[in-house]
């Protein structure tokens, strides 16, 4: 029997990763806030359901790259009820699957 080929990993670029966010944060289960994030959510009174929405449907506003660990990031941003709202956000993985982390958000 031969040996199965390796699994490439491909770079992400600002559409794949913005697709493959909003793909994990359409179960809302995957996402993870971090602490940051949520004390900047109080303090800046941006709702969850806002942070979801811009992870479902911001635009990039700072490109995908990769951190010393591996993981993708970018920073989205969407406008939502009056608001511009940006979210820093990671794509990461668990036992079960994709997770996207939420870093930081700002207006």
């Amino acid at each position: 029997m031969g040996m199965a080929a390796p699994i490439l990993k491909f770079a992400m670029n600002d559409i794949s990763l913005k697709r493959k966010i909003a793909q994990v944060a359409a179960d809302s289960s995957r996402v993870v806030i971090l602490p940051h994030a949520k004390q900047r959510m109080r303090k800046r009174h941006i709702l969850l359901t806002q942070v979801l929405h811009c992870l479902k449907h911001g635009n990039v506003v700072e490109p995908a790259h990769q951190d010393i660990y591996g993981c993708w990031k970018c920073t989205l941003e969407s406008l939502i009820s009056g608001d511009v709202i940006k979210v820093a956000a990671a794509l990461d993985k668990d036992d079960s699957g994709d997770l996207v982390l939420v870093i930081t958000v700002m207006h």
